[in-house]
């Protein structure tokens, strides 16, 4: 457990340690770096596994709005912090989002991208005002209205969103803002995806509401080094998360070999 004084952010990560190849995961919005204990669990030694919390989550917090390409550089900056010269990125969803970014910013940095239930778009244009909703809800009352919604979005039917909702009520409601407009006011990617060389392999869970499986297979088409998708049967938008014994071996098996 330690911070790092990186990019004008006191920027909260975990280094698990191990003598394999560095991966940094990047989570996703509303989660933080606990999202990825099952991967943790399960290749810490085999791998060097960082975790992070982006700014606005967890034990990072957020003075002022930000975008998707300052938690790239985060990024970026915890590695130079720690003397990884070049990692592989982990990411689900605006994890995700954040890799394709570094990759675009700094290539020579990144060795591998792992994508688990993400996209280069943007979110359904049907979507939109659905969570414009939700988050002026949030603002003026905090999560316990719309908590449930969100949860089954981001975490499906099958894992216990106790813990998650401890931490949203613990969060300033004005807090939620600024990781809200990072998340709806992001940039489209999807015509830069050819600029990213690195080898890639996606992760998507057959069931996930929030990104359907046509973005991930936009995503791998995209990419010109993209190995394939690995469907994560039953798994919805956590598929890390809810499914880890679809997800651990061949994500550990990618980075031994690209990473």
């Amino acid at each position: 457990m330690a911070f790092a004084d990186v990019n004008g952010q006191h920027l909260y990560f975990e280094d698990h340690g191990g003598e394999g190849p560095a991966v940094v995961f990047s989570h996703g919005f509303l989660m933080d770096h606990e999202m990825f204990a099952p991967q943790v669990d399960a290749l810490a030694g085999r791998l060097r596994i960082i975790t992070v919390d982006a700014r606005g989550h967890g034990q990072t917090s957020a003075d002022g709005a930000f975008d998707y390409w300052d938690l790239a550089r985060d990024v970026l900056a915890l590695m130079d912090h720690l003397d990884i010269a070049a990692a592989t990125l982990a990411g689900m969803s605006q994890g995700g989002f954040v890799g394709l970014r570094a990759s675009l910013l700094a290539p020579d940095r990144v060795r591998a991208l792992v994508l688990i239930d993400s996209q280069a778009g943007l979110e359904n244009e049907a979507s939109v005002p659905v969570y414009e909703a939700m988050h002026d809800e949030w603002l003026a009352n905090g999560p316990a209205a719309v908590q449930e919604i969100v949860a089954t979005i981001i975490l499906g039917t099958e894992l216990d969103p106790t813990g998650w909702f401890t931490k949203w009520a613990a969060m300033p409601h004005e807090n939620f803002t600024a990781p809200f407009r990072c998340l709806m006011d992001r940039d489209d990617l999807t015509p830069r995806l050819g600029e990213i060389a690195q080898p890639a392999i996606i992760f998507h869970g057959d069931h996930d509401e929030a990104i359907p499986m046509e973005r991930a297979e936009i995503l791998c088409a995209g990419l010109p080094a993209c190995r394939g998708i690995v469907v994560v049967e039953g798994a919805g938008h956590a598929a890390n998360l809810s499914h880890p014994d679809q997800v651990n071996d061949p994500l550990g098996e990618f980075v031994e070999q690209y990473g």
